[in-house]
Order: C-alpha cells, then sequence, then structure tokens
C-alpha cells in the first residue's frame, strides 16, 4: 500500500477499503498479510487458536498496523486503547461479499422482487459467522461507511464495498445482532460528508426524536392465521359486507398511569381488537405506521417506509396485533404513503447528495403544501423501491390491504399548482404518467403476489377507472373513497332542517355516479380536525336534535350504495374535535346519548353484515332503486337496496326533518309483510321510541313508481329500514 493511500484511509476519504485492508497470501511465504485500520489504538494484534500475532503499526499511519498470518485459520483482531482497554472482534474485510452479480444487476435495474430482502440490515450467518449485512443504495457516493457504537460513530470505519455499478453498497459486519443502532455516513461525489443518513430500506428504528436505525431480525415469527389467509379473498371482494373503523394508534387509548403514554401494539392486540370486533366492524384501518420523525404528521410524512414505528413496540409485536385480528375475524388495512417525504436531514432527501429518491426540478419535486419531498415515480430504482414497500407490509405483516394517501397529487403533475409552477409530461398535459404507470405496477404487483388483498385510493377527482382492472385501461385499486359523496352529505347534514329542501340535491346528486367505482364512504380523521369540529359539532340544533341528526346520518350512510368508514370517536359521538395528542373522551360512554349512539352503530354494522340487499351489491346499479327522489319540500328520500333474486330487498327511509310524517303512503317494492329492521329514533338509541310497531302491511297497491304500498310512521330526524318478509 502507498503513502497516499495510507493517508486517505485515515482521512476518511478512501472508497474501497477491500482493495487494501483484510488478509492477502504471500506467494513466496506461503504466509498471509495482514494489513487493518484500527483508529485510536495503542496495540493491535491478530489472535489464532489463542496464539497472538502481533502488528505493527506504520511509520507515519499509526493508526494503520500490518503483519504476517499463518496460511490458515479464522483470525480476531484484539485491540488495545490508550487507556488499556482490550477489545478482542473479527476484520469485516476479511469477509467476502453476499451480495450477487445478478442481485446486484436486478437493483440496478429496478426489477429485484422483494427489495427489502437485499438490502437493509439482515442478521445471517456468513462464511461460518453470525452477524449483520448491511447494502445501501447510493449511486452518487464516493464512499459509504456503517456507523454506530460498535465502532464510535467514525466514518473511516467500516466503509461498504463497492457493488459493481449498480450503486449499491454492502459490507458485512460479524457479531452484530438484533437491537443494534446505525447510520450510513456518506461522503458525496463532491468530497462534502453529508448528514448521518438513516437506512432507507431498516426494518426498524430508534425512538423518535432520536432517528438511528435499528437492526431488526424479522426472521423466526409464528404465525397462526394460516386458515384466515387461505380464506380471506372473500372478506375483501366487492359483494361482501365491509364496514371498516379508522384508527389512529397513538391517540386510541392511553395509559394515564405512565404519563398518557400511548397504546402498545401487544395492548392493542387485546383490547384495540375486542372492541372493534364487538362493535361489529369486519375491518380495521391503521393511520399510517411507517417509522415518521414528527407526531404532529399522524405518520403522513414516513423516513422508514419498511419500519413499524417504534412508538408502541417492536416489530414482532405489529405482528402479533394484525395475528389477533385475524384470530376475531378482523382484517387490517394500513394507510401508505408513496406521494410525498419530509425533508428531515437524516431522511431521503439528497441521500447520496443528490435529488436520488426525489424529483430534481422542484417543480415536480417539492409540495409546498406539506413541505415535504415528491419521489421521482419515473426513475427504475425509486419505482422499485416503493412497490417494494408496499409488498413488505403485506408479505411480512400479513397486512390485508393498503389504503394510498393523496393519490390525486401523484395524478396531476399541476396538483396544488399555479400555471407557470409544475413540468408538463411530455405531450404537454398535466398526467403524471410515470406515477400512473407506478400505481398500476403497485396493484397488479401486490395483488399478483398477495392472493386476496385490497388495495384503496385516496383520490378526490373524477380520474377515470381508479377502481378498474389494469387490463382493463384502470388504475387497478380494489376501491375509491368517495370524497364526493362525503363533502355533499355532510354540507347537507350540517344545514338546519328548515333550509334542506334547498339542498337536496346533495343527497341525490351522489346516486348519479355511485356506480362508477368500487365506493367507500369515508368519514375520515380528515373530516374532524383543523377546525372542523367533531361530527356531533357538526350537526345543527339543540342536544338532543344533535344526537338525531348523527343517528340519521349513520343510518342513511349505512343504507346507501358503498363500502362504509368510521374513524375512532365517532360511533360514540366525540364532542371534541379529535386531537393525536390525547386519548378519545372515553368518559362520555357514561351519558345515555352518548352510549346510544354507540348502541346504533354496532346494529347497523350487523344489520349491514347480515342483510345481503345492502352489502351484496353496492357496486351494482341493479342493486339499487329510487322510491322518492323528488320529495324535497319534505326532505324525505327512500330507496330500495336489493341482493339476489332470493334475497330480500330492504327499503331506506330518511325524513331529514324534526317533523314527525305519520302515515305516510310510501312505495315499496312488493306487497305483503315488511319488518322494521332499523329505527334511528328508538329509545335504546337514545331517541323518542316513534315508529311502526316493527313491522308494515304493504298493499299490492302502486305508488312511486312500486307495484305496492304501505302507510309508514317516519319519526323525525329519523331513519327506518324496512325489510321484506319471506315469501309464503
Amino acid at each position: 500500500m502507498t503513502e497516499p493511500a495510507f493517508l486517505k484511509i485515515m482521512q476518511g476519504t478512501a472508497d474501497d477499503l477491500f482493495a487494501h485492508l483484510g488478509p492477502r497470501p504471500m506467494a513466496r511465504t506461503g504466509r498471509r498479510s495482514l494489513t487493518a485500520f484500527a483508529p485510536r489504538a495503542r496495540r493491535l494484534s491478530a489472535v489464532i487458536g489463542g496464539q497472538s500475532f502481533p502488528l505493527t503499526p506504520v511509520r507515519g499511519a499509526p493508526e494503520i498496523f500490518v503483519g504476517e498470518l499463518p496460511r490458515e485459520g479464522a483470525y480476531a483482531l484484539e485491540r488495545t486503547s490508550a487507556g488499556g482497554t482490550t477489545l478482542t472482534y473479527r476484520d469485516p474485510y476479511a469477509f467476502g461479499p453476499v451480495l450477487g452479480v445478478m442481485d446486484s444487476y436486478l437493483i440496478g435495474e429496478g426489477r429485484l422482487d422483494r427489495l427489502w430482502h437485499k438490502l437493509g440490515a439482515h442478521v445471517i450467518p456468513h462464511e461460518g459467522v453470525r452477524g449483520t449485512h448491511f447494502a445501501v443504495w447510493a449511486p452518487h457516493a464516493r464512499r459509504v461507511s456503517v456507523v454506530g457504537d460498535f465502532n464510535g460513530w467514525d466514518g473511516r470505519c467500516d466503509v461498504m464495498r463497492r457493488c459493481g455499478a449498480s450503486g449499491v453498497w454492502e459490507i458485512f459486519l460479524p457479531d452484530l445482532g438484533e437491537g443494534t443502532l446505525y447510520k450510513y455516513e456518506i461522503l458525496g461525489a463532491d468530497g462534502t460528508v453529508l448528514p448521518l443518513k438513516a437506512d432507507p430500506v431498516a426494518f426498524g428504528s430508534q425512538h423518535p426524536p432520536e432517528t438511528a436505525s435499528m437492526v431488526r431480525d424479522l426472521s423466526g415469527y409464528g404465525w397462526h392465521d394460516g386458515d384466515w389467509m387461505a380464506a380471506r379473498a372473500p372478506r375483501n371482494a366487492v359483494s361482501a359486507p365491509i364496514s371498516i373503523y379508522e384508527v389512529h394508534l397513538g391517540s386510541w387509548w392511553r395509559d394515564d398511569t405512565q404519563g398518557g403514554r400511548p397504546i402498545s401494539y401487544r395492548e392493542a392486540a387485546r383490547t384495540l381488537v375486542d372492541y372493534v370486533a364487538d362493535m361489529g366492524f369486519t375491518h380495521l384501518e391503521l393511520l399510517p405506521l411507517a417509522e415518521h420523525p414528527f407526531d404532529g404528521s399522524w405518520g403522513y410524512q414516513p423516513v422508514g417506509l419498511f419500519a413499524p414505528t417504534i412508538r408502541h413496540g417492536p416489530p414482532h409485536e405489529f405482528r402479533d396485533l394484525i395475528d389477533a385480528a385475524h384470530a376475531r375475524g378482523l382484517g387490517v388495512l394500513m394507510d401508505w404513503v408513496p406521494a410525498h417525504f419530509p425533508t428531515d436531514a437524516h431522511g431521503l432527501g439528497r441521500f447520496d447528495g443528490t435529488p436520488l429518491y426525489e424529483y430534481a426540478d422542484p417543480r415536480e419535486g417539492f409540495h409546498r403544501d406539506w413541505n415535504t419531498l415528491i419521489y421521482d415515480f419515473g426513475r427504475p430504482e425509486v419505482a422499485n423501491f416503493l412497490t417494494s414497500s408496499a409488498r413488505y407490509w403485506l408479505e411480512e405483516y400479513h397486512v390485508d390491504g393498503l389504503r394510498v394517501d393523496a393519490v390525486a397529487s401523484m395524478l396531476y403533475r399541476d396538483y396544488s399548482r399555479d400555471a407557470g409552477e409544475w413540468v408538463p409530461n411530455k405531450d404537454g398535459g398535466r398526467e403524471n404518467y410515470e406515477a400512473i404507470a407506478l400505481l398500476r405496477r403497485i396493484n397488479t404487483e401486490a395483488c399478483g403476489a398477495c392472493p386476496g388483498v385490497m388495495t384503496v385510493a385516496e383520490e378526490s377527482t373524477a380520474f377515470p377507472q381508479v377502481s378498474r382492472p389494469v387490463d382493463a385501461g384502470g388504475l387497478g385499486f380494489s376501491y375509491k373513497w368517495n370524497m364526493g359523496w362525503m363533502n355533499d352529505t355532510l354540507a347537507y347534514i350540517r344545514t338546519d332542517p328548515i333550509h334542506r329542501r334547498h339542498q337536496h340535491g346533495q343527497i341525490t346528486f351522489g346516486l348519479t355516479y355511485a356506480f362508477s367505482e368500487n365506493f367507500i364512504l369515508p368519514i375520515s380523521h380528515d373530516e374532524v380536525v383543523h377546525g372542523k369540529g367533531s361530527m356531533l359539532g357538526k350537526m345543527p340544533g339543540n342536544d338532543w336534535e344533535k344526537f338525531a341528526n348523527l343517528r340519521a346520518y349513520y343510518g342513511m350512510m349505512w343504507g346507501h350504495p358503498g363500502k362504509k368508514l368510521l374513524f375512532m370517536g365517532q360511533e360514540f359521538g366525540q364532542r371534541a374535535e379529535w386531537d393525536y395528542d390525547a386519548q378519545l373522551d372515553w368518559d362520555a360512554l357514561a351519558r345515555p346519548d352518548h352510549a346510544g349512539l354507540r348502541r346504533l352503530v354496532r346494529d347497523l354494522n350487523r344489520l349491514y353484515r347480515e342483510t345481503p340487499a345492502l352489502h351484496c351489491r353496492d357496486a351494482d346499479p341493479g342493486g339499487f332503486q329510487w322510491i322518492l327522489a323528488d320529495a324535497a319540500e319534505e326532505s324525505l328520500f327512500a330507496w330500495a337496496r336489493h341482493g339476489a333474486q332470493t334475497d330480500a330487498p330492504v327499503a331506506v327511509l330518511c325524513n331529514f326533518t324534526p317533523l314527525p310524517r305519520e302515515g305516510r303512503l310510501i312505495g315499496l317494492p312488493r306487497a305483503g309483510l315488511w319488518h322494521e329492521v332499523l329505527n334511528t329514533d328508538a329509545e335504546i338509541y337514545g331517541g323518542t321510541g316513534r315508529g311502526n310497531m316493527g313491522r308494515v302491511e304493504a298493499a299490492p297497491h302502486p305508488h312511486d313508481g312500486q307495484p305496492a304500498s304501505a302507510r309508514v310512521t317516519l319519526p323525525p330526524l329519523s331513519v327506518v329500514m324496512l325489510k321484506a318478509a319471506p315469501h309464503g
């Protein structure tokens, strides 16, 4: 080794320590030469089978030691510091590469399935020794080092091996394992040492506000959900009852006896899962749990797309939560964010000193709304990274589906940008072709690799065929959030009843496009934050009228075509706006009105699950039939829901005024007995108890375009559902 090479190693500018350090055969003597770098060492020896071979410091380069060893035998290095402390460790430069040529090639091409199997930190045996293999993509870096407590966070040590032209760097560090904290020190192409970077494919992280990655061994978990996984596809199908309870895990419940700490994954596996199952929901949806630095982002600004947040426990305990949910018959969805990422110094921004993961042009690569960066969707390696992240949660954690956040911001290059502030596509248009291709790839690969999963788009525009198959020209999502329905119906229900006759179309309009996509009706966290107030707070009138309005709204929602989603706390009418930093107001359930509302939601879920007409043709216009669409002066709506030919139809009757309608003649799809299967004004829900004594008899007298009709009592601010009795 030349003197300049010695100096580069000590200065931290050498980019290929494997060319200089470690053992080398000596043909002339039949022995091995050994060169080792040991900063701050007073003495260094190699130990083979209990025999010590002292190494000599190089003159002018006292941190570099050289010596000769026997030709055979694994060695360890014994380092004595200036203070006399002795440490024995294995030399990482004695080990060969782990990644093969094909691995590197496919990573560079952006075509490696399950990218997380190769990149990140993996606890493995290698050449007879157990340790951790680190691999990271940083194609423009001059040098990449793994740093941590194990090397004093000294980037001159443990410099990684460059894997050809792929841009991947790797190193095997013997004897490191589960729980090791680490980051990457990267020397940019211009010689600048960048801020220490967390691992983009880390499986675990340090607890925020600390930002180091953590080695997590994902192997060895014993799943118990084989039966669920084999049979889950029908539970996610468009014909299935899907009623989703959306949860921010950090604020659902907190332990006041321990400083208000959030619930752990294992606690949630008991209490949350039991609660959601008891409430009759079919699915639990978790706001993003990928690691994120800022609590106030609720997880929507992640830096660790392969790391469950440590806020609630380690990865295996997150698996405990999923396993427990499956045991109770609950599917689990998780919000996933490929649309943007934060600018935190330890994150993906300018990862190797260049705009690597993000578009270089801020007109494409920066979200002014959120002060975040935008992935370069067209770069093959970035597309592979995001596709693999989606598959990772589905495969490694048995998540049953992903709800993809902010899809609209991905689809349009001019999203939230004025003229001249965005870059058109190659055809001069506003659509982001690269993002569209990526979403199609994610949906195709995720559903292909994980049969039975669902993907859900939060998409707020009229972009066509979001929930249609890719081979039919669609984006390939299973479902789309119906944001238009949500906006219109909330505007209607918050209007004073005396003026609702002027807003009638806000209920009827949604039925003109209700079957253009596979829709989920979302009353999500977004509707109860940032000054929007709680759901109960949106309702007009006095306290009784607020609860009656909210009960009627939920009754209408559960009777309307489309799958259901309700954010936590809304099921019992929490009065305060949602606060991510505090638990729900569980004490409210001591009041009969709140308890009654929760009882209604539980019964709505039960009725919805048990009644095919209310769910099996949600995306089929043949499953819906208007009875009353134009009774604006009375603020009445009525429609029929139909299932298969043998399923009993259901009539959904809505009275959105505080006036009772006694003996109102309503058309019905057939004559005979109809059971009152739900009345939101029932006393057990906090209502007045008015109704139809459990049944009505329809005579064969056509009315409202129906072949039969009946006199029905519609209580004030209520929804009544009637189900036809079986024939014969």
